[in-house]
């Protein structure tokens, strides 16, 4: 819904439309009863005199990175193009949520149906090999006794035990890995596997160089742009490092001073990655920098992303 009210707001003005008569060709388009009341409010707040930034500000409608972004196109006559550069950003932000929740549902799969197998295995054929066995009245080793009382336990309850397990499997998986509260741990849990540990920081890394990159280059202050970057991210350990950034840099501290001070930085940012920054922070082509580093990691992740399955079966196998 926002996405969509930037992305037609963007292109109207850029067509040289007046921002009322562009609100309420908007209006026409959405069947949002919220945003109608949105963009009723925003074309009244302008008529009464009222920037686009204030009014957006007063609507509560968008965080404050936009509308600084806004403010900044404002002030500096390049609010189209940084209407162009939110909705870049909200695009690729979709993107990178996308591919960072395919990479986390495929281990995810893969252990559901492992368990889903082991279980069938377990309530259909122990029974019967614990039968099998029974009847032979030899001396069998301990974990094979173990698999025959199992057997022989499942043969008599699978239907109340085996059910349970899987809500109780279920359960574990939604609060380990979906739950917003909780979802951290699966994430912890997926950075202990190299393969998607890999892929994880490759895709945070192209978000990082592409977002921050293109705020800063909009206009963006570095302490807003960092916000900007933490609210968006998914990975729980990258928003804390971000946020971190964010208050270091507040303090009046460097990207290259910072990235020292945060125990284990290279494990989120390589130390050439840190390197490139640090260069570009202190040649003024920061946003540039970036840029760069965004768009090689993205490259990287969509290989990575491909052959997932393949790397996943060589780390196990």
């Amino acid at each position: 819904m926002k996405d969509y009210f930037i992305e037609q707001l963007s292109m109207l003005l850029a067509s040289g439309m007046p921002v009322v008569v562009a609100l309420a060709a908007i209006k026409k388009e959405i069947k949002s009863k919220i945003l109608k009341e949105v963009i009723e409010t925003l074309s009244a707040n302008i008529e009464a005199g009222s920037s686009i930034s204030k009014a957006l500000e007063e609507a509560k409608f968008f965080s404050p990175s936009i509308i600084s972004l806004i403010k900044i196109g404002e002030q500096s006559g390049r609010l189209v193009e940084n209407l162009k550069v939110i909705a870049n950003q909200q695009q690729k932000e979709r993107e990178f949520n996308s591919k960072i929740a395919s990479a986390m549902m495929y281990p995810i799969f893969v252990f559901s149906l492992t368990l889903i197998v082991g279980l069938g295995v377990a309530w259909f054929i122990l029974p019967r090999l614990a039968t099998v066995f029974a009847q032979m009245r030899i001396e069998l080793p301990l974990l094979t006794r173990w698999l025959i009382a199992i057997g022989t336990f499942l043969g008599q309850y699978g239907l109340i035990v085996i059910p349970a397990v899987l809500v109780v499997l279920s359960l574990i998986v939604y609060f380990v890995f979906f739950f917003s509260k909780t979802k951290f741990i699966g994430q912890e849990l997926l950075f202990l596997f190299p393969p998607l540990a890999q892929l994880l920081m490759g895709l945070e890394l192209s978000r990082f160089g592409y977002l921050l990159g293109n705020l800063l280059e909009a206009g963006l202050p570095i302490l807003d742009s960092l916000d900007s970057l933490a609210g968006s991210t998914t990975l729980n350990r990258y928003k804390k490092f971000y946020l971190f950034l964010h208050d270091r840099m507040a303090e009046g501290n460097s990207f290259g001073k910072s990235f020292e001070m945060y125990s284990g930085a290279q494990n989120l940012i390589p130390s050439s990655v840190q390197q490139l920054i640090i260069v570009g922070e202190q040649s003024g082509n920061l946003a540039t920098t970036l840029q760069k580093i965004g768009s090689l990691y993205e490259d990287k992740t969509d290989i990575t992303t491909k052959n997932i399955s393949v790397l996943l079966d060589q780390f196990f196998w």
